[in-house]
């Protein structure tokens, strides 16, 4: 089927929702999930909202405390522009219906690892799920959007698709639409807009262990990487250094950073408090530095996990500001009020991608980006907590107000060919794609960690390159589908976090060689 829209936005976080609300009084909108319309990674955002919102703080101790923790490589005007941007931004969420725990009259606010001041926003420890109820709840009463689930993005329509050879040299490739597999018909849609919104998450299921949820596979990363536009800073994957450790399940369930900034304390296996040994700030040192030190603890220990104590918080302030995580561990046993928490890193965060300008625009025109999808410029080489819903909700502002107008001006491309699937069979071999998706994972996770060396990134790179040639085989002779297209996208991020990551020849931020040092 051929669908038309003025604009068409790919992902149901809150970069997307916030940019729907924005465009939807002038023009048709759609809203384009690949699961149920709340199943993305702001759900799981526990910790809250970054913004300076008192006069106790100032924009200035945001930017600088964002400047240290991207260790110099931030974009120091993006970094002005989204913090100074951030009460308005705010202000937006509290009138789409957001609630923010507040204390009387002000809001409470909580401080995490790299932040001089309180400045978190938050409702209790599930903001992100707060967050999500409320921009959802507003998006479902516009007239104006349609929100499809179970619909996933397969491919960026450009020149490309118009018989044009389209190659990185190319000037001024532009975006037609997308191809959609309909999950209900199976079937490969065309979906034309004037604007497309990129709003689809991180990248996190390129490694065995994350907190993102199992929909994080890198798809618009991957797709703007096939349809030749600008990727940066992949390099840059942020681990969280406290995930309960709960090996059998997926995602990993994390433990918030307000935890730490609340009082608890990261201990060894024996109790002991190790993080003086690594940085000043202890247990409220940026992520990076933290991940790092708990990796080393735990290679030097043989241990599977270390721990997070937070009995000195207090049993009150435990359960009433930390009511989720309270409730998860109590369900595995735990009773965080008299127990520590078994802890380890996990993949989190993805500071690289796909590369916009001020405007949230890609290097594809008509193509923009928002969300953990997009690199701004903001993190630099480390995100400090916190922020990436702030720069969500300012980047889906910045581009809502340029796609406004660009939809003006740009006219449909009738020209699009619908998808051809002629000669395409279905693969039966499902193990080809779990097999290859497991390896593709443990891969990363040895090779392209928290920690790594230039044996091992080649050998990370190696291994890519025919897990490539097999999968890229497998799919241009099969028929579409989500499983498979997964294991496409998460094997083309997997190469761009490699390759960027052999490019860069510093340790800086969440980049850390041991042959650099």
């Amino acid at each position: 089927m051929r669908h038309t829209v003025d604009f068409l936005v790919i992902g149901s976080g809150i970069a997307g929702l916030s940019f729907a609300l924005k465009v939807a009084p002038y023009g048709k909108v759609c809203i384009l999930t690949k699961a149920d319309a709340s199943e993305g990674s702001t759900k799981y955002a526990q910790g809250g909202i970054a913004a300076v919102m008192y006069d106790s703080d100032s924009f200035s101790k945001h930017i600088e405390d964002t400047l240290v923790a991207g260790d110099g490589i931030c974009d120091k005007e993006v970094v002005e522009m989204v913090i100074s941007g951030a009460p308005e931004r705010i202000r937006e969420l509290v009138n789409y219906g957001v609630n923010f725990d507040k204390d009387g009259s002000k809001f409470d606010l909580h401080r995490e690892g790299g932040h001089s001041e309180f400045r978190i926003l938050h409702h209790k420890d599930n903001t992100g799920e707060e967050v999500e109820r409320g921009l959802l709840e507003a998006v479902r009463n516009h007239p104006n959007i349609e929100l499809k689930e179970n619909q996933f993005a397969v491919d960026l329509i450009t020149q490309h698709h118009l018989g044009q050879t389209v190659t990185k040299r190319t000037p001024d490739i532009e975006c037609y639409g997308v191809y959609v597999l309909n999950g209900d018909t199976h079937q490969v849609d065309t979906y034309l807009a004037k604007v497309t919104l990129l709003a689809t998450g991180g990248v996190g299921n390129v490694y065995t262990t994350t907190t993102n949820p199992i929909t994080a596979t890198g798809d618009g990363v991957a797709m703007v990487h096939r349809a030749r536009g600008v990727i940066r800073d992949m390099e840059f994957a942020q681990f969280h250094p406290t995930v309960l450790y709960n090996p059998a399940e997926k995602p990993a369930f994390l433990i918030t950073e307000a935890m730490r900034g609340a009082g608890a304390i990261l201990k060894d296996m024996n109790g002991n408090e190790f993080m003086q040994k690594y940085d000043s700030r202890l247990s409220l040192a940026p992520r990076d530095i933290v991940a790092r030190a708990i990796d080393k603890e735990l290679k030097m220990a043989g241990a599977s996990h270390l721990y997070l104590d937070a009995r000195g918080i207090g049993k009150k302030e435990l359960i009433n500001g930390f009511p989720t995580i309270y409730a998860k561990c109590l369900e595995i046993g735990l009773n965080i009020t008299k127990e520590m928490i078994p802890i380890r890193p996990a993949a989190h965060y993805q500071c690289g991608g796909i590369a916009v300008d001020k405007k949230g625009e890609s290097s594809i025109h008509n193509l923009f980006a928002a969300g953990e999808c997009s690199a701004t410029g903001l993190h630099g080489g480390n995100r400090l907590a916190s922020n990436s819903l702030l720069e969500a909700v300012v980047y889906a502002h910045n581009s809502a107000m340029e796609a406004i107008e660009r939809a003006k001006t740009v006219s449909i491309c009738q020209q699009v060919p619908d998808w051809n699937s002629e000669g395409m069979v279905f693969n039966e071999e499902m193990v080809l794609i779990t097999q290859t998706r497991k390896e593709l994972q443990e891969i990363m996770s040895n090779y392209v960690g928290i920690v790594r060396s230039d044996l091992r990134l080649q050998r990370a790179f190696n291994r890519l390159n025919l897990i490539f040639r097999e999968t890229d085989d497998l799919y241009n002779r099969s028929v579409v589908t989500e499983e498979l297209t997964e294991l496409r996208n998460l094997i083309a991020c997997s190469y761009l976090i490699t390759k960027q990551a052999m490019a860069r020849r510093e340790n800086r931020g969440l980049h850390y060689s041991i042959d650099l040092l």
